[in-house]
């Protein structure tokens, strides 16, 4: 038996590179919380809304709360989709709770 290829065809196998494709990962799209201004809801309850729900220090929390009263609303934080929507439900279940009219909504980034 001979050990020579009696295939006509070339066999380059060997010669072949092949370079791993990375797969493109997106980041997905960010999300706004913003809280919107009424004439009823109180300062003092819109501040403990941010330091309990967005976890914000008394500092920061009145300073978003002062933008919402004056501006007509501010920013409680970017986060994805799933944790937006997460925050805006805290949010709008402890406002009615309470009973307060208090808003909270969500915009992509």
């Amino acid at each position: 038996m001979s050990t020579e290829n009696n295939d006509p065809s070339p066999q380059h196998d060997d010669d072949l590179a092949v370079e791993e494709s990375r797969p493109e990962v997106k980041q997905p799209p960010l999300y706004r919380v913003l809280l919107l201004n009424d004439d009823y809801t109180p300062m003092q309850f819109v501040v403990g809304v941010l330091e309990s729900v967005f976890r914000m220090e008394r500092t920061a929390a009145t300073r978003v709360m002062l933008e919402v009263h004056t501006k007509g609303q501010g920013v409680c934080g970017v986060f994805t989709y799933e944790i937006a929507e997460t925050k805006v439900a805290q949010v709008t279940s402890i406002a009615q709770q309470q009973q307060h009219p208090l808003l909270c909504t969500m915009e992509e980034v």
